[in-house]
């Protein structure tokens, strides 16, 4: 009875899967299916951001040239809201699981903040029914998380908004100063590298002999990946070279130990075979005897002669494989410090062709400068009529112009005021209203009212490039700003249920993987993991 009772229930689960027993579930796949967008027009970029906007249930994901993908999203339930807010993909996985709500299934989780709200697939109701994530239909988040890199930006906002080019002289142009010397301080470095890399991977310093200086920025940007790129083969091949020195070494050092021993040993055994025919000498009584005894002694003179010379060879010979194995061990030492130098060289070219990431707060008074993750520097900042407020505004470059003399720029605004008077004819149309086109009025106003220090425009001009922004905003950074994030700015006269609810943890991320949950949680046969963006299990 037992058998016939597991049988049905692993057929029903079957059938569930197939979407057989359960032709709601299936009709609202085909329909989530229906209404993924795709624009068909033009070549698609790589995303520099995606819109999630919370009256239409919907995310929207732009290159630099406009639109790419759409599909409806659930967002956070009542009193769990996913908090209206600028983000950023921060971790990737493929196979996530909640480490809050029941292990439950997160595939192709995209987080956006360390304390657990994220983009993944998951299910559809068709309102807001997650304890904080975006859940995306299944087949849109697999081809979405194909698509996007680390640090993509992600927009939470109370309407769905689009990106208005911009054009204003507070906006950042690109100056090449600190590309041009980084340039010439690796090219230095190659210099002196250059002989030992060339020895283990021969033609790979050829290629770097002389290092022009970069046209415009677009130019400085391609020599940047470049240097990145040889700068990591230089440290591989440094590695090889480290390692086969310290094998090296440590076989000398074997070799010479293993002979010396032999040689003691043999001496040794010599030494212990004339004891004993001297013993039986001793005791010889009869001529004969007496004579076999003292060939049998000569012999074991002889070997103990044999064994004393070659121990003192080995002895003699010990200096030299000593000195070789010292020699190769600083040669390991070398390739070391070559790798560490390498890598370094590798990490910032890397990093100075990461977008920056520029935040003006109101509230503060001040603006911040992030790159790859990580503070770069703060100052002072002048808001003319600081006791009004002045919105959040993010604006992003798309790309260069002009030959990489200029950079093109959107923007887009988040002022709430603005935001429902222009969406009241929409709200009606849910996920088919078709994204707002703000006036770029308040994102002009914005910028007329921010006074940027010279040196400061400097310092941010020489390593801007595309895919970098600038946020203003009368809020400061969010507690979820810290390692491994961008800038998070969460919108205070929004529902921010998502986020309270939940502990930040600056730590979390080390912990979350796969391994983590398997060995903390044991799974129970009577229910399934959902697709819930923090939510609760299905029981079968």
């Amino acid at each position: 009875m037992r058998r016939l009772v597991r049988q049905a229930i692993i057929g029903l689960a079957a059938l569930l899967a197939m979407g057989l027993a359960d032709p709601v579930g299936a009709a609202m796949r085909r329909r989530e299916a229906e209404r993924v967008e795709t624009v068909e027009a033009r070549p698609v970029g790589a995303p520099l951001m995606a819109i999630v906007s919370l009256s239409n249930q919907r995310v929207t994901i732009y290159d630099a040239d406009g639109w790419i993908l759409r599909a409806p999203v659930s967002s956070g339930q009542p009193g769990y809201e996913t908090p209206a807010g600028i983000y950023s993909v921060i971790q990737k996985e493929e196979e996530h699981y909640s480490n809050l709500y029941d292990d439950a299934s997160m595939p192709f989780m995209q987080r956006i903040t360390w304390s657990g709200i994220a983009l993944h697939a998951g299910l559809l109701p068709g309102y807001p029914a997650s304890h904080g994530c975006v859940r995306m239909p299944h087949e849109f988040a697999e081809r979405l998380f194909g698509m996007t890199t680390i640090g993509m930006r992600v927009i939470v906002a109370r309407n769905d908004v689009r990106p208005a080019e911009i054009d204003h002289p507070v906006l950042f142009k690109p100056k090449l100063v600190r590309a041009d010397i980084a340039l010439k301080a690796l090219a230095a470095h190659w210099d002196a590298a250059r002989a030992d890399v060339q020895a283990v991977t021969p033609g790979t310093a050829a290629a770097e002999a002389d290092v022009p200086s970069p046209a415009n920025s677009a130019e400085s940007l391609v020599m940047l990946k470049s240097i990145a790129a040889t700068k990591s083969a230089e440290a591989n091949a440094a590695a090889r070279k480290a390692n086969a020195a310290r094998l090296t070494a440590a076989r000398m050092t074997m070799d010479a130990m293993r002979l010396l021993r032999t040689a003691e040993i043999a001496k040794y055994r010599a030494e212990t075979q004339l004891t004993a025919a001297e013993s039986v000498l001793a005791a010889a009584s009869t001529p004969a005897a007496i004579q076999s005894a003292e060939e049998a002694r000569a012999e074991v003179l002889a070997r103990i002669a044999e064994a004393e010379a070659q121990l003192v060879a080995v002895k003699a010979e010990a200096p030299l494989k000593t000195e070789a194995a010292a020699h190769a061990r600083e040669e390991a030492r070398e390739a070391e410090d070559e790798k560490v130098t390498a890598m370094e060289a590798s990490r910032e070219a890397t990093r100075m062709m990461s977008p920056v990431s520029v935040f003006i707060s109101r509230k503060t008074q001040r603006l911040y400068v992030r790159q790859s993750f990580q503070p770069v520097f703060e100052s002072p900042i002048t808001i003319r009529d600081s006791d009004h407020p002045i919105g959040t505004h993010i604006y992003t470059v798309l790309d260069y112009v002009n030959g990489g003399a200029d950079l093109r720029w959107s923007a887009i605004s988040m002022d709430r005021s603005q935001l429902d008077q222009n969406g009241k004819s929409r709200r009606r149309d849910g996920h088919n209203a078709e994204p707002m086109s703000l006036d770029a009025g308040p994102a002009m106003a914005a910028l007329d009212r921010i006074e940027i220090p010279q040196d400061i425009v400097d310092r941010i001009s020489e390593i801007i490039s595309p895919g970098s922004s600038l946020i203003i905003s009368d809020e400061g950074m969010s507690p979820e700003t810290g390692k491994d994030t961008d800038f998070v700015i969460l919108l205070n006269s929004e529902p921010q249920g998502g986020i309270k609810m939940r502990r930040h943890d600056p730590e979390a991320h080390y912990r979350y993987d796969r391994q983590y949950y398997d060995r903390t949680y044991r799974r129970s046969p009577t229910y399934a993991p959902s697709f819930e963006g923090g939510g609760s299990f299905v029981p079968w």
